[in-house]
């Protein structure tokens, strides 16, 4: 049975759409997408997503912010393959691993590192923040992998198949690539080896090209970009030409 196409507002470049992309790949469900960057987006987007966040997701008359409880959402409405453990413990634990992601992972790599090194540049025409970057290199990122390191598997995933903890802290690496960041295998090697694993899962993988496309094109350019390079993109878009400021929003 053919699935329903659903629409995804949000762009390659952010790993929270990442996280949701992932998972619409892994259940099989087809996606239209606008791949906005949220500080370029207009009024519309803003009842989408109050916070002025993305990723959002459009099934239907439905839409829903935060790829968390997107995630959820995709998980009940899209049974197989389920990308929850089985069991109140362990399901509760898997929330907590994709918690920690969006935090903590979050904060270091995209807040901290990328938005200094990439949006404050790009979309600001600001210089980066060399002492929050500094911190950042020297005592966040080396902290959440010191506790990764301690909790990831050695080999396969989290809870034996592969959910949507793995998804959610995999997807931060990226752009901690990005961010001229490398995961030393020889202080983390089960973090190295865990995320190499991810990242070279098709799901992850049939995305790249899109994500470096982005990476490399002016934002004014990229859905024509993307669209040329064979991405879904959406035939509407809540895009606009001119940055705004507001809630961080990535």
């Amino acid at each position: 049975m053919d699935l329903p196409t659903v629409h995804v507002i949000g762009s390659y470049l952010s790993p929270y759409v990442r996280k949701v992309l992932v998972c619409l790949a892994l259940k099989r469900v087809p996606y239209t997408i606008d791949p906005i960057v949220p500080f370029f987006a207009d009024e519309r987007f803003a009842g989408l997503s109050p916070l002025r966040r993305v990723p959002v997701l459009v099934d239907g008359e439905f839409a829903l912010a935060d790829s968390t409880v997107i995630c959820e959402y995709l998980d009940e409405r899209y049974l197989e393959p389920p990308l929850l453990p089985a069991g109140p413990a362990a399901r509760a634990r898997a929330r907590w691993f994709e918690e920690y992601a969006d935090s903590k992972l979050g904060e270091a790599f995209i807040w901290h590192l990328f938005n200094q090194l990439t949006i404050r540049r790009f979309v600001w025409g600001e210089p980066p923040d060399e002492a929050v970057l500094q911190h950042a290199r020297e005592v966040e990122i080396p902290q959440a992998l010191d506790y990764l390191e301690g909790q990831l598997p050695a080999e396969g995933w989290l809870f034996g198949a592969l959910g949507r903890a793995d998804v959610a802290i995999a997807a931060f690496f990226r752009n901690a690539g990005w961010g001229r960041w490398r995961t030393d295998p020889a202080r983390w090697p089960r973090t190295a080896a865990y995320v190499d694993r991810a990242l070279a899962l098709p799901a992850f993988e049939a995305l790249r090209g899109f994500e470096e496309l982005s990476a490399r094109t002016p934002i004014a350019r990229h859905r024509d970009a993307l669209r040329e390079a064979g991405a879904p993109v959406s035939a509407t878009s809540v895009g606009t030409t001119t940055p705004r400021r507001g809630l961080m929003s990535l």
